[in-house]
């Protein structure tokens, strides 16, 4: 967005076109300014609607499955359509409101995280109505590792939008190119890349630490702790303890009452040290007030993962957090794990095998028999496989 509204050339071809643009909290200039209002500003543009995707444009909406409607914003005279709310995937009077497409939305680099799936059905959308889509692309905080299992075929959900792994390490621009390609969309397709990115470079590793302020691109996402420890912890909301919704510290936690956080702690050293490595877990106590065991006093363990005991490449919150839930099974073997209630509208399955994108993971988990060893035999190749995927979509270095 800042190349945008900087580079004159570069936003030519856009005079005299109709301007939509799909946004949300984090959606800012250098200097904070909302792009919405930079590009409603910017001189010989059109801009005639808008877009937000879940939580909503101005990310007003706290929890998930929690909807925004349509509505006409009062300043810049634009309709602004919820694309989490009465719908999913853009309606042919929404397609109808613009010429091209701008998707300016700060994503975290985790497969379930729906701004992913919301550029996967605009790209679909777009394609079919032969609609152009400009990406302004943006770092991928979590940087370039890649961690999981693929999604399985049949198991694409709001949270799976494709045979991603759980941390894919794409931009958005790189990912709208993936999906490109992969769903062989003929699209007018253009990304406009950042300049300068570094993915491998400390201390930020994927967001430019001291050079952008952080804005959360959804509510409970409150800084870059949570973004690197969210391809785990994330699969908490699929079972019965808290991911430390609630607290200040969400998605960094874990726990529950009678959690047995130095129990699980010393089980791990056992099991799996290796997957310990690059985070300083913590044993802790916290007190939600809102959601899982809210007013209830919680023992858990919190991932640190913002000073010198942080490994980038060496940290896989992927496999520590399903060896915390293997341990919880073997030490809380009469606690109910498995969460079943409705996981983005999915009513059939288990909230946790949605969330990953298939049964596997929690049956490595549920077998008192199954070694670590054996979620590496698992999802080491389908890593492999994923780098070698998104090769030909890869934009930037490292």
């Amino acid at each position: 967005m800042d190349r945008l509204i900087d580079e004159a050339g570069l936003r030519r071809p856009l005079e005299g076109r109709r301007l939509a643009l799909v946004a949300h909290p984090a959606s800012v200039t250098a200097n904070l300014r909302h792009s919405l209002d930079a590009l409603a500003a910017l001189p010989r543009l059109h801009l005639s609607a808008a877009f937000g995707p879940q939580h909503g444009l101005r990310g007003d909406k706290q929890d998930n499955m929690i909807e925004s409607r349509d509505f006409h914003d009062p300043v810049l005279g634009v309709p602004v359509y919820s694309l989490y709310g009465a719908v999913r995937r853009p309606t042919a009077a929404m397609l109808d409101s613009f010429d091209v497409l701008l998707v300016d939305l700060q994503d975290i680099g985790c497969r379930v995280y729906t701004f992913i799936t919301t550029l996967r059905y605009l790209l679909e959308a777009c394609a079919a109505q032969r609609k152009s889509v400009w990406v302004l692309d943006r770092p991928n905080p979590a940087g370039r590792p890649a961690e999981g299992l693929l999604l399985e075929p049949g198991w694409e959900s709001f949270v799976g939008a494709g045979a991603l792994p759980m941390r894919h390490g794409l931009t958005m621009g790189e990912l709208a190119r993936w999906f490109t390609a992969t769903l062989r969309l003929d699209l007018d397709l253009q990304v406009i890349e950042m300049q300068g990115w570094q993915p491998q470079a400390a201390p930020g590793y994927g967001w430019p630490l001291h050079e952008r302020s952080w804005v959360n691109p959804s509510p409970n996402a409150p800084n870059l702790s949570m973004v690197r420890s969210y391809a785990g912890t994330v699969m908490i909301e699929g079972t019965t303890l808290s991911e430390g919704r609630g607290t200040t510290r969400p998605l960094e936690l874990v726990g529950a009452p009678q959690f047995g956080a130095l129990a699980v702690l010393r089980w791990l050293e056992d099991f799996a040290p290796h997957w310990l490595a690059g985070c300083t877990p913590r044993a802790c106590w916290f007190e939600p007030t809102f959601h899982k065991h809210v007013g209830q006093l919680c023992e858990g363990i919190q991932l640190h993962v913002d000073a010198a005991g942080y490994g980038h490449a060496q940290f896989r919150p992927w496999r520590l957090v399903a060896a915390m839930l293997k341990a919880q099974r073997a030490l809380r073997p009469e606690r109910v794990l498995w969460r079943e209630f409705a996981y983005e509208y999915e009513h059939s399955r288990l909230a946790f095998d949605v969330i990953n994108g298939g049964p596997r993971l929690r049956q490595w988990i549920e077998d008192p028999q199954a070694a670590a060893a054996d979620l590496d035999d698992m999802a080491a190749p389908e890593e492999q496989a994923w780098l070698e995927a998104r090769e030909g979509a890869l934009l930037y270095p490292g």
